[in-house]
């Protein structure tokens, strides 16, 4: 009995043996997968898509017959892909049906494309015609092109090399043409016997420059000579140069001030490099490893795959140690690593003999199953390795999966699609595919760049490096935009204070250039931006220490956006919604926010430094920025994330200013080297030089519709123009679906009314220095400036509002207090009668010396225009008025 009932047990057991493996052999594929006739696993979503995956066709049987779309190509294999890659040169299509000489060849390409010919059934666009770049692999579009159209205008000179040059920059000095053609037979013009005219100073080396740039402190002649002390006494060009520095700055010697924390750090930041003279040797400790720029990290932190140091020379040079990996090399057990060669040859090299195992030598796993692998199986003297064909990658020892192509960053220049084993770049609308170079490129004209060099405004052409000038005669341009559209350039003058705007072609013409902005609102203009849609112009003050907008087109509308929180701010950009700007104070930071200044964030506050320059890469939606202290170009996206370092070099960024983004370059400008540089923009490779010996360059644009496309201006969709703001309509962000299209502003000074449209006088703010008084329900006006916000408790029967905070006076004292202010106010009046008119000196920021003549190097203020926010009209008040205000101020 007991021999039976243990059969009986034995009989369950092997039955659920046999159980349980039949349903691991029914369960091996895992969710999301197929499983193949031949017991192979592949992704559910392969099935059914006209390719054979599982290697026996068992995933394409019994699969619904598929018709493509109109929009879609039919491959010969039945697969459907989208019609527009049908003969662009890139098969799609399994069978490459899509590229095959009997689809293609009857192609034809319509007027506005260009047929390369041939055997390639290419079209391009027919402005890339003979425009000197090879865009037809076989060059055709560049065959034949006319004589004449390699030549320079008559207006222009032609160097040696074709390039084409603007007739001012002939026998200047500079080699302009890159071959020196443009210096040859140019002796006489920088001769010792060279005349100036009756108003220019004529340099020690023979240049003329304005009478007016001579003895301003800021050195005009390639020798200085415009500023020697035996011409403008020993303290007559240094009196004028502004060289107060903050407590945290250190002033350079040519008057520039830079963080104090960056003086002897082995990197110079002044212009003239002394921040770095005098400085003892810079040494490291015997375990710390120097950076290139002479700091030091500790020695572990060399080649651990982090870049520790500023300029990224702990990750340079290094060796990665061998691995034992590859179908040549074999893996011992015990560590070792020997020629896969040695495997299995009888001889035992491995120490632990790992590599002569007799059960595995000889055998070949892949005979069964194909060795369990999804695709391809290679069989090793030991053991064997799954493999993946092109496209695909292991997702696990196993089974392959496609390889999303489209997760790297470089896949393409633009818009990036993954497919089953392989990937497709497109363009957006606009943009054309390079067939040659396979990035996308802007139809229609050429781009150009724009690029102040100090003095003026010039204009280059990146591809065929033709130079010409668009402004001359101007003494410390800055910064610059355009609005392509109408063919206008704005640009300011640091020395004059002034923003300026003209018509392109009438640029260099002095009555044809109108200022917008004058002296009296500005102090010290650094980033200038356009809003092209809505026509207002943006710019930020590092002196006022402001971000401020005005309409565009006559200036007169104007307000403060932004002051407070704000160190150095520096460059500006713009996009349809928001403003970006960077900030190179000692808290370094790029923020953003609308238009209309609400919404304020901070996109960028580590590792950043220096941020001169920020510009915007429209089409793919990034931001940019140059550091000039890291040496480092970098982006992030409009949100501030997926941050990327495009190109970190001390040798090609010496002392980065601005930059511009275009299709796949970014330029920039460099002051140390004063040249104008571009790179690749997915990579940082392919560095060339655009311009050089130039005279201090700043900022830089690309003029091109693209850069700045067309949108709906909501302040004029409805039947009410400016949106029926009384002053300035400007753009909202959209936040959320119920965000306003726009919000309207009044000046400094007023208030949007009940109607948020129209503006009332504000209700108690400190407007144009006036000490706002409240007394029984009746204002007074006291003139007098202050500063602060603090609320001062002096009593409940008269208030008084200091910058919008109403404070009540101790009732004891007001009776008093109001006869002195009424007193003040008489006094005030009479002073403002006899000086209607005075000045005041300002202290110089980084890059902002002052390089008037006398009068020239003040500020003028009068009375003040309550309608122009950006005025602030400080006066000299009677000692009594002032002891008053620090009455109140102090108690």
């Amino acid at each position: 009995m007991w021999t039976d009932i243990r059969k009986l047990l034995l009989f369950h057991l092997l039955a659920l043996k046999l159980h349980s493996s039949k349903g691991a052999e029914a369960e091996e594929c895992e969710d999301g997968q197929f499983q193949c006739n031949n017991k192979r696993c592949i992704p559910t979503i392969w099935r059914c898509d006209d390719d054979d995956d599982c290697s026996d066709n068992s995933d394409e049987e019994n699969c619904a017959r598929k018709t493509c779309a109109p929009a879609e190509f039919a491959c010969a294999n039945g697969q459907c892909v989208p019609g527009r890659w049908r003969c662009d040169g890139e098969p799609e299509c399994p069978d490459g049906s899509d590229e095959a000489d009997a689809t293609c060849s009857k192609q034809t390409c319509p007027p506005e494309k260009f047929d390369c010919g041939g055997s390639t059934n290419k079209c391009v666009s027919v402005s890339w015609r003979c425009d000197g770049e090879r865009d037809c692999e076989n060059g055709s579009d560049e065959e034949d092109c006319a004589a004449d159209a390699k030549s320079c205008p008559k207006s222009e000179f032609q160097c040696a090399n074709r390039k084409c040059l603007a007739p001012v920059y002939v026998c200047d000095g500079d080699d302009d043409c890159d071959d020196g053609s443009d210096e040859l037979k140019c002796s006489s013009r920088h001769s010792p016997t060279t005349t100036c005219g009756p108003h220019e100073f004529r340099c020690n080396t023979s240049e003329c420059v304005p009478v007016m740039w001579s003895c301003d402190g800021d050195p005009d002649c390639p020798d200085g000579s415009d500023e020697w002390p035996e011409r403008c006494g020993s303290e007559g060009s240094q009196s004028r140069r502004r060289m107060n520095c903050t407590v945290e700055e250190f002033r350079c010697a040519n008057g520039e001030c830079v963080r104090l924390a960056w003086k002897c750090d082995g990197d110079p930041d002044c212009k003239d490099k002394s921040d770095e003279a005098d400085c003892p040797l810079l040494t490291c400790r015997p375990d710390e490893f120097q950076c290139g720029d002479g700091s030091c990290i500790h020695g572990t932190k060399q080649c651990n795959k982090v870049h520790d140091c500023p300029d990224q020379s702990d990750e340079s040079g290094c060796v990665n140690a061998t691995k034992c990996e590859g179908p040549l090399k074999f893996l011992c057990k015990n560590g070792e690593c020997i020629d896969s060669a040695k495997v299995c040859d009888n001889v035992k090299d491995c120490k632990d003999r790992s590599d002569e195992p007799k059960k595995e030598c000889g055998l070949n796993e892949c005979a069964l199953n194909n060795g369990g692998c999804s695709h391809i199986c290679l069989d090793r003297p030991i053991g064997y390795e799954c493999h993946c064909p092109t496209g695909y990658q292991l997702l696990d020892k196993r089974t392959c999966g496609d390889i999303d192509e489209c997760e790297s960053p470089n896949a393409c220049s633009q818009i990036c699609i993954n497919y089953k084993g392989d990937f497709k770049c497109e363009c957006y609308q606009g943009y054309e595919m390079d067939p040659v170079t396979k990035t996308c490129k802007a139809e229609g004209k050429s781009p150009y760049l724009m690029f102040t060099n100090r003095h003026e405004i010039r204009r280059v052409d990146p591809v065929k490096k033709d130079y010409s000038q668009v402004l001359a005669t101007q003494k410390n341009a800055v910064a610059l935009d355009i609005d392509v559209a109408n063919n206008r350039l704005f640009w300011c003058d640091r020395f004059h204070r002034n923003i300026y705007s003209a018509l392109i072609p009438e640029a260099s013409v002095p009555f044809q250039q109108v200022t917008l902005v004058d002296s009296g609102s500005l102090l010290s203009p650094e980033g200038l931006a356009l809003d092209w849609v809505q026509h207002n112009l943006y710019w930020t003050d590092s002196g006022h220490k402001t971000v401020s907008v005005a309409s565009a087109y006559d200036g007169l509308k104007r307000r403060v956006l932004v002051d407070t929180e704000l160190s150095e701010p520096r460059a500006i950009a713009l996009d349809p919604q928001f403003m970006y700007w960077s900030d190179w104070g000692t808290r370094a930071k790029i923020e953003k926010a609308g238009m209309n200044g609400v919404d304020r964030q901070v996109l960028v506050s580590d590792n950043i430094e220096w941020p001169n320059g920020i510009t915007l890469d429209v089409a793919n939606r990034r931001l940019y920025w140059v550091d000039s202290k890291l040496h480092l170009i970098s982006s992030v996206d409009l949100n501030g994330a997926h941050r990327r370092t495009h190109l970190s070099s001390s040798e090609r960024l010496g002392h980065p200013y601005a930059l511009a983004v275009f299709e796949d370059r970014i330029y920039w400008t460099d002051r140390e080297r004063e040249a104008v540089y571009s790179a690749n923009r997915l990579t940082g490779r392919d560095v060339s030089t655009l311009a050089e010996h130039l005279n201090d360059p700043h900022d830089i644009v690309v003029f091109h519709p693209l850069r700045q496309p067309q949108g709906p201006d909501s302040c004029n969709l409805g039947s009410e123009a400016n949106g029926g703001c009384e002053y300035l309509c400007l753009k909202a962000p959209q936040i959320t679906e119920h965000s306003p299209k726009y919000t309207c502003a009044c000046p400094t000074g007023q208030d949007l009314g009940p109607d948020m449209r129209g503006c009332v006088p504000g209700e108690s703010v400190c407007v144009s220095g006036w000490l706002l008084v409240e007394a029984g329900g009746g204002r007074k006006g006291v003139m007098g400036s202050f500063a602060g916000s603090e609320h001062f408790l002096l009593g409940e029967n008269l208030t008084v509002a200091v910058l919008g905070v109403v404070i009540p006076i101790v009732p004891i004292v007001a009776t008093v207090v109001f006869g002195l202010l009424c007193t003040g106010v008489y006094l005030v009046w009479r002073n403002y009668r006899v000086n209607s008119t005075k000045s005041m000196n300002f202290d110089n920021p980084v890059y902002r010396k002052t390089t008037g003549e006398g009068e020239e190097d003040e500020i003028h203020i009068g009375r003040t225009d309550s309608g122009m926010s950006g005025q602030h009209g400080h006066h000299p008040y009677p000692p009594f008025v002032t002891m008053l205000c620090q009455f109140i101020t102090q108690n």
